[in-house]
């Protein structure tokens, strides 16, 4: 068998599909892994992961329930010393400007083109889905996330994510999305970085130099 035929059969087995016939086939591949595809952990449990992947990241983490949602937008928004704000059509207006400090504008994007967005401080966005193991956000286009240029050009992202939309596996998570809505996904693992040259990390290149991640939790 050669490395080439391993592979294949290999794929196949965890697809549960049947072996080619041809030379050099596997006629009884391998079984397939044992892929979790469902958590056990419970809500509390996801949230802490998750925070404390999303941490390992270099993201920055809040954490508050509903009721003290606005506050702590406000709090993030004016430690952050932001001045104009872009966010989503789809996303809570009312929520966003009961937050917001004293001076600061927010911009709902209609368009706007790259250098406009280059020309704000950040932007405010939810999410569809968060995975608590690898501490990656997903979002997936929806009106309270708008378009993934929104969320790449600015310096800042301030991410609201929800307790009911944190799994704890990927495969949960691929569960939730919709493979029918035609929109491109965004996943986030922490700031925008690399190290590719000389393994020196630098910040800021593919996206936000800092995203920081609101958590409410129920209560």
């Amino acid at each position: 068998m050669t490395p080439r035929d391993e592979v294949l059969s290999r794929i196949r087995a965890a697809l549960g599909s049947p072996p080619a016939d041809g030379p050099g086939t596997d006629a009884s591949p391998p079984p397939a892994p044992g892929y979790r595809t469902l958590g056990g952990r419970d809500e509390a449990r996801r949230l802490d992961l998750l925070a404390e992947r999303l941490a390992d990241y270099r993201a920055a983490v809040r954490r508050t329930t509903r009721a003290e949602l606005a506050a702590t937008v406000g709090a993030a928004l004016a430690e952050r010393g932001v001045r104009r704000m872009v966010m989503p059509p789809g996303l809570d207006l009312l929520l966003v400007l009961r937050a917001l400090p004293s001076g600061v504008d927010v911009i709902i994007d209609d368009d706007l083109s790259p250098q406009d967005l280059d020309g704000l401080d950040g932007v405010i966005t939810g999410a569809a889905v968060a995975i608590a193991e690898t501490g990656t956000i997903v979002l997936d286009g929806s009106p309270d996330q708008g378009r993934r240029a929104i969320t790449l050009v600015p310096d800042y992202h301030l991410c609201i994510v929800r307790a009911d939309q944190v799994v704890e596996l990927v495969p949960e998570a691929i569960g939730r999305l919709d493979p029918g809505s035609g929109r491109p996904l965004t996943w986030i693992s922490g700031p925008s970085a690399t190290s590719d040259i000389e393994l020196s990390r630098v910040e800021g290149v593919h996206g936000p130099r800092t995203l920081e991640v609101i958590l409410v939790e129920p209560g």
